[in-house]
């Protein structure tokens, strides 16, 4: 495995981050534990989760019903204990509704005081390594926000903290107020980001980079689009619906061009996109999402593709990204 700093930070992270919002809704509980497992195996030490994911475990629709259930599985896990938890570097997020009542989500001193202590009983741990604002949260002043992270640091519950979802002036924003404040500020930034879906290379990469913020980047695969959907649709072991259907009837044409290219380099097209990701400045680690232990397997390939100048620009031709901002669109 390979291994590098999360941000500006001395943390060390593995390249690859393991995904758990499957774990629950679409993986059991044992099998989880065994991906879990095996993700030491392969010496990945950096687990994502947040306290909402697991709804759809509990068979249940509706706010809040559910929520909090794959934090209960690794928490599980951890309860096993043979260094399971020293071994992991643990990241959770607050933000979403858990509840029905006001104060129960979002990013108010009160929530982030309940969510984070509500997720450290879920987790069974003491501590959250790495705790990320899911969302901006556009009602509460970064004056709050921090206040209430600086005292959960101060009581050794956070270690470092982290975004998903924000805009590069987010985290301007929120980097400014924590300086102003003497305090370390986001370390990440967990954005979606792969070679269908780029437009973070305009203003989130440029910030990130600038400001000493790593990308932890959800959805490498685009929902399987980049996994050699293609291959599998034409063998009958994957078939889209809803919104993933429209896009690859869209942008057949870029799909089809793309896992001809990884049939040249002689990789599978999911190591490709993978591979393209670990490549690209400010990446610190793509997060992997497995439902199956194969799938886990499979991921770990990635690390020992090289892409070099000709195959990121055929990859560039084939997917067009940005450059940062304003050059993409002025002088």
């Amino acid at each position: 495995m390979q291994f590098t700093q999360l941000g500006r930070s001395g943390l060390s992270v593995s390249r690859l981050c393991l995904g758990t919002m499957n774990f629950g809704p679409l993986t059991s509980e044992d099998d989880a534990h065994k991906i879990m497992d095996s993700a030491h195996e392969h010496g990945i030490n950096f687990f994502d989760t947040a306290n909402s994911y697991g709804l759809r475990s509990a068979g249940v629709s509706g706010r809040g019903e559910g929520r909090g259930y794959t934090e209960s599985i690794i928490g599980r896990w951890f309860a096993k204990g043979g260094g399971r938890r020293e071994r992991t570097v643990l990241a959770t997020k607050v933000y979403s509704a858990m509840g029905k009542w006001p104060n129960e989500g979002r990013l108010s001193a009160l929530n982030i005081r309940r969510a984070l202590d509500a997720s450290l009983t879920r987790l069974q741990t003491d501590h959250i390594d790495l705790y990320q604002f899911h969302h901006i949260d556009r009602a509460t002043p970064w004056d709050e926000i921090w206040q209430a992270i600086d005292v959960a640091v101060t009581a050794g519950k956070i270690l470092y903290v982290g975004s998903s979802n924000f805009a590069g002036w987010h985290i301007a924003q929120a980097q400014a107020a924590a300086a102003a404040r003497g305090t370390f500020g986001l370390v990440s930034e967990q954005p979606i980001y792969n070679l269908l879906t780029r437009e973070v290379e305009l203003e989130v990469l440029p910030a990130a980079r600038h400001h000493g913020v790593g990308l932890i980047p959800w959805s490498p695969l685009h929902s399987g689009l980049l996994g050699g959907v293609l291959r599998k649709e034409r063998e009958g072991s994957r078939r889209l619906e809803g919104r993933a259907a429209a896009t690859l009837e869209a942008r057949r044409p870029q799909i089809e061009a793309y896992e001809d290219f990884a049939a040249e380099l002689g990789h599978e097209p999911a190591d490709v996109a993978l591979a393209w990701l670990l490549h690209q400045p400010a990446v610190t680690a793509p997060i992997v999402g497995p439902r199956i232990q194969r799938q886990l397997d499979d991921a770990v390939r990635a690390l020992d593709v090289r892409l070099d100048e000709k195959a990121l620009a055929r990859l560039d031709e084939i997917f067009p990204g940005y450059r940062p901002a304003p050059e993409h669109f002025a002088w």
